[in-house]
């Protein structure tokens, strides 16, 4: 066996990002736990933290060498095999060229990923939605959808002298996503508005208040996610480089800007910023620079997180426009920043900045790249749609999906998980 010969500082900072990435999920779980009403904060929760544990027991089965396995030299998804991931140890990273990591810490990265995009939806149908369900959805909705989604995106094939077998079609073709702005976001975002149709309005909507029942919690959610986002982005160079450098720099600078321009449209539409805008910001923010924090310039960021937290900010008034209740604004920031985020690499993107990308619209390079990015959204947003209606109504229609009515009223913490995020019992005889 030849002598595998890893770059501990590289393998060190991917690990890192791993930790980073996976902090994300349990963060989207206080974002969206403080967005609901107090009688369903737990079911929230919970509903990211068994993704978890779902999505790990299947990448370690079939999931990551159905996303990054080359052996059935497709385009559309990788090899189906149950290895467990068994012929990876003491092998070293190889997506498009070989890495000095190992190819389990590049396994264990990309599964970060695979956790929390399923997770994000879960935010377009808060309130309503059978916990068991959900599980059942999560476990297809992955396979079907994500696994094949991310080949598609993030898998450069195995490559071998000059050979490279098994690249993903999106991949193949100069799409540039750096972190996941089409296998993440938009492929969630289009996923929640499906689930959205299938499941219907909560009861009340619009008629009733639904505030989020906790705020600090909202943003102690989004610090979370800012901060685990820097190893989304930046462990995406898969080595402490230069890029890696560029990608954290434009992460932070987006998601500040998006801040500014997501309150600067509430200040002047409803005449006061708020903090569920603020929180919301980032978050749009840290979306739409992901696929380009490593292909633009840092003023480039700024520019496109005002763009985002600008665009966003009205974009979450588009499920009153059309009739579709979107809980937790899924659509709206992760769907529309996503698609922001990809088709600004057609303007933006920088050879300067990045030797592997390719100019943009306002570096000379015409249209070209703009049309590349235009195809991932669409062939995304389809995919994940259609194919996400199909599994929703399918288990609405034998197991059910959605809750009774008397259910919902009550609240799914007590129905689902007979529990309550706050206990308002009383104080005991003798003050304890």
């Amino acid at each position: 066996m030849d002598q595998i010969v890893i770059n501990t500082g590289d393998t060190a900072w991917v690990l890192v990002s791993s930790a980073l990435v996976l902090l994300m999920t349990p963060g989207l779980a206080f974002f969206y736990g403080g967005m609901v009403r107090a009688k369903s904060a737990l079911n929230m929760m919970m509903m990211s933290m068994v993704t978890i544990g779902i999505v790990s027991v299947l990448w370690v089965i079939y999931g990551f060498k159905l996303a990054f396995g080359y052996e059935a030299n497709s385009p559309w998804y990788g090899s189906i095999s149950l290895s467990g991931l068994g012929d990876a140890v003491n092998a070293l990273a190889n997506n498009g060229g070989e890495y000095p990591i190992p190819l389990l810490a590049f396994a264990t990265f990309q599964l970060m990923f695979a956790i929390i995009t399923p997770a994000l939806i879960s935010g377009a149908i808060a309130d309503r939605a059978r916990f068991v369900a959900w599980g059942i959805f999560v476990a297809i909705w992955v396979t079907l959808v994500y696994f094949p989604v991310a080949h598609w995106v993030f898998a450069f094939g195995n490559k071998v002298g000059d050979t490279i077998t098994g690249a993903g079609f999106l991949a193949a073709r100069g799409v540039e996503d750096f972190a996941g702005g089409t296998a993440v976001h938009i492929n969630a975002g289009a996923a929640g508005l499906a689930l959205a149709i299938v499941l219907g309005k909560r009861i009340g909507w619009q008629r009733s208040p639904m505030r989020p029942h906790s705020l600090p919690l909202v943003l102690l959610g989004a610090s979370l996610l800012w901060f685990g986002w820097f190893g989304f982005n930046a462990g995406s160079a898969l080595g402490a480089n230069a890029i890696a450098g560029l990608a954290l720099l434009n992460t932070q600078v987006a998601a500040g800007a998006a801040l500014l321009g997501w309150i600067l449209v509430e200040k002047i539409r409803d005449g006061h910023p708020t903090t569920l805008g603020a929180a919301s910001g980032v978050v749009a923010g840290l979306v739409a620079i992901t696929p380009a924090c490593a292909f633009v310039a840092p003023w480039a960021a700024v520019v496109i997180g005002l763009i985002a937290g600008g665009f966003c900010a009205l974009a979450v008034g588009l499920k009153y426009r059309f009739g579709f209740d979107d809980s937790l604004d899924v659509v709206g920031v992760h769907f529309v920043g996503g698609v922001i985020g990809c088709l600004s690499i057609g303007f933006f993107g920088s050879s300067a900045v990045n030797s592997l990308g390719l100019d943009g619209i306002f570096y000379g390079g015409g249209l070209a790249l703009l049309g590349k990015q235009a195809l991932g959204v669409v062939l995304v947003t389809f995919y994940s749609f259609f194919l996400t209606l199909l599994i929703g109504f399918a288990i609405e229609k034998t197991i059910g999906f959605r809750v009774k009515n008397d259910a919902e009223l009550v609240g799914v913490d007590q129905t689902e998980h007979a529990e309550s995020a706050y206990e308002m019992g009383g104080i005991l005889k003798g003050g304890r």
